[in-house]
């Protein structure tokens, strides 16, 4: 091989990217950074190493580390938003929950490295970007479905978005668990989730109460 096919393939490698190429380069580099060791254990400098860029392409791009981490925070958050709320659209109560559960599981198993951004205990570069805030997202749109259940059944729809948040929580909390275990497999978890809170929601009582009334200390 000739020194001009030499120069050539290292100009070929060396090809430079168009801005828009860098930008997306730079958040998959974030992603997978954010997702490994949380925001606080990342730096802009790993960042631009593993991109072979010096820091001020970076900062050009993104204005630093809060920039990436706010831009891939929001693209997973709107990416499960989308796939729950396209669960939630089903005929009946049941099929809801059943294609909720598997949105998000779904979720976890096709964007593992997403869902451990989004629940890692990491500092929360906007507003928007806390696991708390996903849940109450999710939680919103579920309030709505049972306002609806619960007033075609008698039950206080005030109540709703508390049991919205309980709802959330157990499918997000066993996201959670089941991405670190991934046994049983997607299907069978659901289908749990779906028994426990199915049956639970359908035997609700309309005015429970504790059997074991809470003793309060005398002053």
């Amino acid at each position: 091989m000739g020194a001009a096919d030499s120069d050539q393939k290292v100009r070929v490698r060396r090809k430079r990217m168009t801005g828009k190429e860098r930008r997306q380069q730079l958040l998959e580099i974030g992603r997978e950074l954010f997702a490994e060791r949380g925001y606080d254990a990342s730096s802009v400098e790993e960042i631009a190493a593993r991109a072979g860029v010096s820091k001020p392409v970076v900062y050009e791009h993104f204005g630093g580390k809060e920039g990436i981490y706010a831009v891939v925070v929001d693209r997973e958050m709107r990416t499960l938003l989308d796939m729950m709320g396209e669960a939630l659209t089903a005929d009946h109560a049941r099929s809801k929950i059943e294609k909720a559960a598997l949105a998000l599981l779904r979720y976890v198993e096709e964007n593992t490295t997403g869902f451990r951004v989004l629940t890692r205990d990491s500092h929360v570069a906007s507003g928007t970007g806390s696991f708390a805030s996903l849940i109450n997202d999710i939680a919103s749109q579920v309030e709505h479905i049972m306002v609806a259940e619960f007033e075609e059944r008698g039950y206080d729809p005030a109540l709703a978005p508390m049991y919205a948040q309980a709802l959330v929580g157990m499918w997000a909390l066993t996201g959670q668990w089941w991405l670190e275990v991934r046994k049983p497999r997607r299907e069978v978890v659901a289908a749990h989730l779906v028994n426990l809170a199915w049956n639970g929601l359908s035997s609700l009582e309309s005015k429970p109460q504790l059997e074991t009334k809470e003793r309060r200390s005398k002053r």
